[in-house]
């Protein structure tokens, strides 16, 4: 929610803070600049004062009068005259001389200026300060002369402020204006770089409007190595998945309907032609339950399936190989008449959920009874090393075609055997290899076609990162 008054657009709120900080700077700068100049501008009038009051000593210790050719002596009058005659004043310098308290010779000032500064020139040494304000102000240093001891006269130079203060003034003015026209281009720039920086995003918006549910294929032109780059590498790498989840989707619901929809149909037909025969009827009643039967298995499986993406999908807990794999051999052995041979123990521990385990691996004993037939040898075996846990069913059926092997894991997949371990849906495969997985594991199929087929599934002793399905319920 936009706050009142505030801009929507990111690119004008990066804009305006680039203004407003660009724009504090620029101020901050202009008075520091004026600051220093007007620092320097004092220091420099000091100097230029000090300067005039030093010559003027100089004349009146070294000197000599030109008329005689002798020192000056106590002629102060001279001294003045020598030193107003010979010398030029600065631009906005003005000198005053003073004898006996009275103004003697002077440049271009104010009666009030040297009423003021002939008071200030009884004083016991030198005297600096300002008169006036603004456009009339001042900076004035005032020296006492004294010959043989006594107070003759006093020496005082003014520099008027407003013609110095003009040039600070012009010096920032002129870097005021060129500050704002560096604000004016940098925001012009900033507003084009701002607009190429959030091009991804646009890009992001229209391509997260354009997507609907039968569309999925817009992707975000992601160049560069910069974080809107990174962002528009995940986004789409984001709609990768969810494009994959919904075709996932669209093909489990249309082979479900699909698988589903044949026992409906059988079941259908049969009520439809029930008749009042009792035998009729059992028959019936029989194919109607075994029907029923299956979907119920079928639906179980799907439920399996989609539990198996959740958290709490299995309880993990630590195992002793060589007890579950004995556990596994007693317990397949009930699926049916074969030959069941122990074929190797694994020795050690590994973590997995018991259920599960046990799950995956009576389905693939069930598909191998499906793929054999009565005394046919099936062998069961474990081994533990590398990190690794494997448990496999080797049977000696027909074996998987040649390009099956990786399909025959998918939903509703079947790989033109006899009869799948489900009953013909083909989902136990897909169940083998959602346990494995969600123990961070693997199903693998080694087989030559009419030489068997070696079902391994292949687990981690330990879980490969912290999760929170221990504390799960049992799903």
């Amino acid at each position: 929610m936009h706050r009142l008054g505030l801009p929507r657009g990111v690119r004008v709120r990066l804009l305006l803070s680039f203004l407003v900080l660009l724009t504090a700077s620029t101020a901050v700068s202009t008075l520091a600049l004026r600051q220093i100049l007007q620092s320097r501008l004092d220091a420099r009038v000091e100097a230029q004062l000090s300067q005039e009051v030093e010559e003027f000593r100089r004349l009146a210790r070294q000197g000599r009068d030109p008329r005689t050719g002798r020192p000056f002596g106590s002629n102060l009058r001279a001294v003045f005259d020598l030193y107003l005659s010979r010398n030029v004043p600065n631009s906005g310098e003005d000198w005053l001389t003073f004898l006996a308290g009275e103004a003697y010779r002077s440049t271009t000032v104010g009666a009030d200026v040297e009423r003021r500064l002939a008071e200030l020139g009884g004083a016991d040494g030198p005297v600096r300060g300002e008169l006036g304000e603004g456009d009339a102000a001042l900076r004035f240093l005032v020296v006492p002369v004294q010959i043989d001891g006594r107070r003759r006269g006093a020496f005082a130079v003014t520099q008027q402020l407003r013609t110095e203060g003009q040039e600070i003034d012009q010096a920032v003015r002129i870097a005021a204006g060129v500050s704002l026209a560096v604000l004016a281009v940098a925001s012009a720039i900033a507003f084009f770089v701002a607009g190429r920086v959030l091009a991804p995003l646009r890009d992001l918006t229209d391509t997260a409007r354009a997507i609907t549910e039968t569309d999925l294929t817009r992707r975000i032109d992601a160049v560069g190595k910069d974080e809107i780059a990174e962002l528009g590498l995940t986004f789409n790498a984001m709609l990768d998945r969810i494009e994959a989840a919904f075709g996932s989707q669209r093909a489990f619901l249309s082979d479900a309907g699909h698988e589903l929809r044949t026992p409906i149909t059988i079941i259908r037909g049969h009520l439809e032609l029930l008749g009042d025969d009792p035998a009729d009827r059992a028959d019936t009643i029989a194919v109607v339950t075994d029907e029923l039967d299956r979907m119920s298995r079928m639906v179980d499986d799907l439920l399996t399936l989609a539990r198996a993406e959740r958290s709490d999908f299995l309880r993990l807990e630590d195992l002793d190989l060589d007890l579950v794999t004995e556990e596994l051999l007693q317990k397949a052995e009930g699926l049916g008449d074969r030959e069941w041979v122990l074929e190797a123990t694994g020795t050690g521990r590994l973590t997995a959920d018991r259920q599960r385990l046990t799950q995956a691996m009576m389905n693939l004993a069930g598909n191998a009874v499906t793929q054999t037939g009565p005394g046919d040898r099936i062998a069961l075996g474990s081994a533990l090393g590398g990190g690794e846990a494997r448990l496999w069913v080797t049977d000696a059926g027909p074996g998987v075609p040649d390009g099956e092997a990786e399909r025959i894991f998918e939903r509703f997949a079947r790989a033109g055997r006899r009869q799948s371990a489900d009953g013909g849906a083909g989902l136990g495969l897909a169940i083998v290899r959602a346990i494995a997985e969600a123990h961070d594991g693997r199903v693998e199929v080694a087989s030559r076609p009419g030489h068997g087929a070696t079902f391994t599934l292949t687990l981690p002793t330990e879980p490969t990162e912290p999760t929170d399905a221990t504390l799960g319920g049992p799903a």
